[in-house]
């Protein structure tokens, strides 16, 4: 080997060094509260208004649900039911922490109290809380990482999240697996208060919506019944536009 491309080798691995020291810089800089808010403002940002795709699969019968989603975090979120034709026009509406269901089959608007928001949306594998994010994530819990580990082509923060003493959460513990690269959500679960394994939530189908990269396919997965699934897609996204303060009214949600 020659001075010269001896010279060209230990500046490769010079600049190869940096950039793994500076990876690991930024890594330590960041704890797992702020790791796990990123991830979620990279899925919802300020704001989001978006159109989903939600089917609902058990081993005896299956259905889809076309949805209408807007979301203001971190107080206010509002989602409307397209079709099918049966369950069109449904809402829900969660302002604070008060939600409420509108059915326009018999004209009536039906509140939510706390001890239904870990009841399934509309037979689905995800809850209420899940639809409207009622709890926070990131403002209801303590947050730890616990470690990384490779995933694919990429390694991922794993980091556990327990309840902070005062919040007002019924899971025992969530762990998230995040990419350590762009805060791409890749998996959670969600564990009682007894530290059993409740459900598993999965994204995958990473595209770029509305200039961001975000995972398009999410699935649910309830470890009591096997073979049932919900599986969640993202059509269409807007993120950090304003919405009309009147979209988070009663009045809109009788409007279907």
């Amino acid at each position: 080997m020659t001075f010269r491309s001896s010279q060209g080798v230990f500046a490769l691995l010079a600049i190869v060094t940096f950039a793994f020291w500076s990876v690991s810089v930024r890594a330590q800089d960041l704890d797992g509260r702020e790791i796990v808010d990123r991830s979620e403002r990279l899925l919802w940002g300020s704001t989001f208004q978006g159109e989903l795709a939600m089917n609902v699969a058990t081993p005896r019968w299956q259905r889809t649900l076309a949805l209408r989603t807007w979301i203001e975090r971190p107080r206010q979120s509002f989602i409307r039911i397209l079709s099918p034709a049966k369950e069109a026009g449904i809402g829900s509406l969660r302002i604070g922490s008060e939600m409420w269901n509108y059915l326009p089959n018999i004209e009536r608007t039906i509140k939510i109290p706390p001890s239904m928001m870990l009841q399934p949306w509309m037979g689905s594998d995800f809850t209420n809380d899940d639809l409207v994010k009622e709890s926070s994530v990131v403002d209801d819990y303590i947050h730890r990482i616990v470690r990384t580990e490779p995933t694919g082509d990429a390694a991922a923060y794993v980091i556990e999240a327990t309840p902070k003493p005062d919040a007002a959460v019924v899971w025992g513990k969530i762990v998230f697996w995040v990419r350590n690269t762009d805060f791409v959500p890749l998996r959670e679960e969600f564990y009682s208060e007894r530290g059993e394994l409740v459900r598993v939530l999965t994204f995958s189908d990473v595209r770029s919506l509305d200039g961001r990269m975000v995972p398009t396919r999410w699935e649910m997965r309830p470890q009591d019944k096997p073979g049932n699934v919900t599986t969640v897609v993202l059509k269409s996204a807007r993120y950090d536009q304003p919405i009309d303060p009147e979209t988070f009214s009663q009045r809109n949600l009788q409007k279907p």
